[in-house]
């Protein structure tokens, strides 16, 4: 029997790749105790010869072992993938953080495309896709048993042309229609600004291999010309990328202590890693943004700073992915895309489909121009024909700093609510912290 299934397929040695056959015994011997059961091997055999026989066209032979290979690796878990040359090739310009296409971190829900994260300032996040959005159709194309990098080659398109993405949103009564033009999408990882004096903002778009040293150049920026009172370190709609990346921004406010930790079946997999002394905030109080955008390294960040107490994480619950992907180049130039590990955090959380929880949970907001207008208050100072102040009268009843700092307030308030409440909180710990030291 065995001898007539590899003259159907001549492929038997090829697809065991490897695999030694143990003659007169019931099993293919791998390592140590794993074994593949012989009538599994064979009913594999027999389907690829039925389909080169049977199949209603001919089917080449490397397509069909690609494609198994690929359905084993996806059937898995949704990060366990094959790349081809060329993908494995696109995989290293992306950790790059300059490559094609629309600018979102996807992954695989249900047989479609779930956006993890739209990119900071690329066509995808200018024309409002968001976090959590299913992609249902490509063009005219449905996703429905698609793989996921079919799906991201289609989106990777040259620069400049357009694609149609039809996405089913959560509260939205029908799909909605985004056409969006593709460019060369350029990322900027660290960016960073004063939200008042004393207080600055630094938003991690994604871990890179530079983000780290970016990052403390951004905190540097800020402490030019003052004193960091307190810092936001926003991470919302972080989807993630190089582990480096992550375990340096978190040696950048840790002390001592562990960062996070990874488990796998193999010695190989897993590893510790631990903060080296130096704070670059000389520890002033750190105040976290996160929301269901923020995956993998953001989550490594969040959960170090929730477990060692070095910061208060503000906003929405993380994605939960808590895993760990290691790339394997394989002898003819594609690769292997496997999750080995999990993360756990350093008191031995696992992230994995829980996410990180905010200290305080936050929504987004939207203040309407009726609550703006509320939140302003009335007055005596409103009323026509008021009493003046015997020590100087003046039309709002405060200098001019105090006014543009209120202006600045309103304004952040209307545009990012959940910024608003992290600032506020900032002033807090520094109001505490005051009282304590006096």
């Amino acid at each position: 029997m065995l001898n007539q299934l590899r003259k159907s397929t001549g492929f038997v040695t090829g697809i065991v790749l490897g695999v030694t056959l143990a003659i007169g015994h019931s099993v293919y011997a791998l390592k140590d105790d794993q074994q593949i059961p012989f009538e599994d091997l064979q009913a594999f055999t027999e389907v690829f010869s039925k389909v080169k026989s049977d199949y209603v066209e001919s089917v080449n032979d490397k397509k069909l072992i690609e494609d198994a290979i690929r359905g084993m690796l996806s059937g898995l878990d949704p990060h366990s993938s094959y790349l081809n040359t060329s993908e494995f090739s696109e995989l290293k310009i992306g950790t790059t953080g300059q490559f094609g296409g629309l600018g979102i971190e996807v992954g695989m829900e249900n047989g479609f495309v779930k956006v993890i994260s739209p990119i900071d300032d690329t066509p995808a996040s200018r024309a409002g896709i968001q976090a959590s959005d299913l992609i249902i159709r490509l063009d005219d194309k449905p996703v429905k048993g698609m793989s996921l990098n079919d799906a991201v080659k289609i989106m990777r398109g040259k620069p400049s042309t357009d694609i149609v993405l039809t996405v089913v949103r959560e509260g939205e009564a029908k799909p909605l229609v985004f056409t969006i033009t593709r460019e060369i999408i350029r990322v900027k990882s660290v960016k960073n600004r004063m939200l008042e004096p004393g207080f600055g903002y630094v938003r991690i778009t994604n871990f890179q291999s530079r983000t780290s040293s970016d990052l403390l150049k951004a905190i540097s920026d800020l402490q030019k010309d003052q004193t960091l009172e307190g810092l936001v370190l926003d991470l919302r709609n972080n989807p993630g990328g190089v582990l480096n990346g992550a375990i340096e921004v978190s040696d950048a406010f840790i002390n001592d202590g562990l960062i996070v930790y990874t488990e796998g079946r193999v010695n190989d997999s897993s590893h510790s890693y631990n903060a080296t002394p130096g704070d670059s905030l000389n520890g002033a109080p750190l105040v976290i943004l996160i929301n269901g955008g923020s995956a993998s390294a953001s989550e490594i960040v969040a959960g170090a700073m929730q477990d060692h107490k070095r910061a208060i994480i503000v906003g929405t619950k993380s994605f939960g992915k808590g895993s760990v992907q290691t790339i394997q180049e394989l002898h003819n130039g594609s690769a292997v895309k496997l999750t080995t590990a999990r993360y756990f955090t350093p008191k031995g959380r696992s992230i994995q489909a829980l996410g990180i929880e905010p200290d305080i949970k936050l929504s987004t907001l939207k203040i309407s121009a009726n609550a703006q207008k509320a939140r302003k208050g009335f007055s005596e100072n409103d009323l026509d024909g008021h009493l003046s102040n015997p020590n100087g009268d003046s039309k709002n009843g405060t200098d001019e700093s105090t006014a543009k700092s209120v202006n600045q307030d309103d304004n952040l308030a209307e545009t990012d609510f959940q910024l608003f409440e992290a600032l506020n909180l900032l002033k807090g710990l520094r109001i505490m912290s005051q009282l304590q030291a006096g």
